[in-house]
């Protein structure tokens, strides 16, 4: 029995129906590309008539992203939103298609009116990278221009604010009095992002000795390690950790979603990416316990359905055991932009708070 259906897909009780129609019969396969963890291979069968289908047992997870990869008779092949779903997710790549399954909830702050903080770029040359790091650094609307303030310092910042509206969520949790009045520094990886935030010693030492004290002179924080927290999700969270563990004075806590813990065992299908071997060695010494352990509260989401959902258990099970203040929370969603914005509230609200009280 259908459960829930806007257009498509159609959300049964134990299954998700997707159908692509092909009225001239132009296509040979249509395949379900997705961010779950297993399976892999989502092939379409081709149904009576002109239409492909797809029964997909329910996930375990209350809203989903993907696209249609369309084979021609050619040989090519095109990646697609589903043109019977007008539900879309933006991220860098271009939209998605999606659906919430029953139970899943919007944020409430997404809709509430609250005034904006203040915006300013400022541009931070740094020796050791040979590049000009442009961030944008956010103040609470209440903030005084050269009053010392809390800072949140956010890898892959500007990501963040357009498609995790997380200036929007600050905005309302400072309106809300849920967090004190603070700033925000959006970091955009410098360079090759693969490269930046791959557990780079380079990229970890222009972070802490170049960009953090170019950040304390454009917006003053107090000389308290407490008020400065990192964050960062995917290779973002992989980089704020390690430049924490080589420099334990930078941060006085992390906020971690779904680190790129990369493990040579468990891992075999990142490989190829470029700098594999250096996050593996990385990853070995967290879970080995080997180097100088300084623990900070630290807090990490991770997607119930994301491939590296054991690599994020086990790096907090580590951490925990040396330990760090580890909250640990895992939302029912995979390895996206909007994942990571529904657990703002409560987890990041609730480490700022924390940490700053």
């Amino acid at each position: 029995m259908a459960v829930r259906s806007l257009t498509e897909p159609v959300v049964g009780s134990d299954t998700v129906t997707f159908t692509y129609r092909d009225p001239r019969r132009r296509l040979t396969g249509v395949r379900l590309a997705h961010e779950l963890r297993e399976p892999r291979a989502l092939e379409f069968r081709r149904a009576r008539g002109t239409a492909w289908t797809l029964d997909l047992p329910r996930p375990n997870a209350d809203r989903m992203e993907y696209l249609l990869e369309l084979k021609n008779r050619h040989g090519g092949n095109d990646l697609v939103c589903d043109p019977l779903n007008p539900l879309r997710a933006p991220g860098p790549f271009g939209d998605k298609s999606v659906v919430e399954l029953p139970g899943y909830v919007k944020p409430w702050w997404l809709d509430e009116d609250t005034p904006p903080g203040k915006l300013e770029q400022i541009e931070i040359p740094s020796r050791t990278l040979k590049a000009t790091v442009p961030v944008i650094v956010w103040a609470a609307a209440g903030a005084g221009e050269d009053e010392p303030l809390p800072l949140l310092v956010v890898h892959d910042g500007p990501e963040y604010a357009g498609y995790s509206a997380l200036l929007r969520l600050l905005d309302v949790m400072w309106g809300e009095g849920r967090i004190p009045t603070m700033r925000a520094a959006l970091l955009p990886p410098p360079g090759d992002r693969n490269q930046s935030y791959s557990a780079s010693a380079q990229y970890a030492r222009a972070l802490v000795w170049e960009i953090l004290p170019a950040l304390a002179e454009a917006a003053p924080t107090p000389d308290e390690r407490r008020l400065r927290v990192g964050m960062g999700a995917s290779l973002g969270a992989l980089a704020m950790l390690h430049a924490h563990r080589l420099h334990p004075h930078a941060f006085g806590a992390l906020y971690l979603q779904s680190g790129s813990y990369f493990r040579q065992r468990y891992d075999p299908q990142e490989r190829s990416f470029v700098r594999f071997r250096r996050i593996t060695r990385f990853v070995g010494e967290i879970l080995g316990g080997r180097g100088w352990w300084e623990p900070i509260p630290v807090a990490m989401t991770c997607g119930t359905v994301e491939e590296n959902l054991a690599n994020n258990r086990a790096v907090a099970s580590a951490l925990a055991d040396h330990g760090y203040d580890v909250a640990w929370h895992e939302n029912r969603d995979a390895h996206n932009w909007t994942a990571w914005r529904d657990t703002f509230e409560p987890h990041l609200v609730e480490l700022l708070a924390r940490v700053w009280s």
